[in-house]
């Protein structure tokens, strides 16, 4: 079952999966060189596909990131979260919800994972775990996952979760330079409750370091 504890360490909010051995929490400091090596060693992939990658991704990519991910977190921008290995603690990826519009109480939920990680079914607890946040937490009612069209891989992930495909929507995407096609797929609250209790999934946060629901 969930459970809730209050420790004196680092106020973070976290999710441990041991069916799958991993965790998804927020990012520290201590994770850019993980991070760094997660991105290094993925490159080929992620370059295409992640508009934040480059050939010469560099450590001081990865620790800009994450100052950015705590400054966002604390204003409540966006919640980004890493997602680790939890037998080593190294980075092989990373959820969160983003694009968020608090008027309409609509969020999307992105996600990538490190090459040697695919086909383990991590992105999609990845996912999973931000969803959770972004209805329970954050008080959102809509999710958003949008997805190229030649993307099959990330739709599939989208279709896993039992999130609705709404629409290919026209120019929904820049990528390359260019505007691109791209399926929108949808999750409401009502479309979580069907999912089973995470009985394998310890939950283990401080209240005042979860984010602020988005009152009007």
């Amino acid at each position: 079952m969930n459970k809730v504890s209050h420790t004196n360490a680092t106020t973070r909010f976290t999710f441990m999966s041991t069916s799958f051995e991993y965790q998804v929490r927020r990012f520290e400091p201590s994770d850019a060189p993980s991070m760094f090596d997660a991105v290094r060693a993925s490159l080929a992939e992620l370059v295409y596909w992640m508009p934040w990658c480059k050939q010469d991704y560099a450590l001081s990519d990865a620790q800009a990131w994450i100052e950015y991910s705590q400054k966002a977190w604390s204003e409540g921008i966006e919640y980004p979260l890493g997602v680790f290995e939890t037998r080593t603690g190294a980075v092989v990826g990373g959820t969160g919800i983003n694009h968020i519009n608090k008027a309409y109480r609509l969020g999307n939920i992105g996600y990538w994972v490190s090459t040697s990680h695919t086909g383990r079914g991590v992105a999609r607890y990845a996912a999973k775990q931000a969803a959770r946040i972004g209805f329970g937490e954050l008080g959102l009612t809509r999710l958003e996952i949008v997805a190229l069209t030649h993307n099959v891989a990330s739709q599939k992930v989208a279709a896993s979760l039992g999130a609705t495909r709404e629409c290919q929507s026209r120019n929904r995407l820049y990528f390359h330079g260019k505007p691109h096609d791209a399926v929108v797929f949808s999750l409401v609250p009502e479309d979580i409750a069907s999912w089973p209790e995470p009985t394998h999934v310890e939950s283990v946060a401080r209240r005042n370091d979860l984010p602020k629901r988005c009152d009007l």
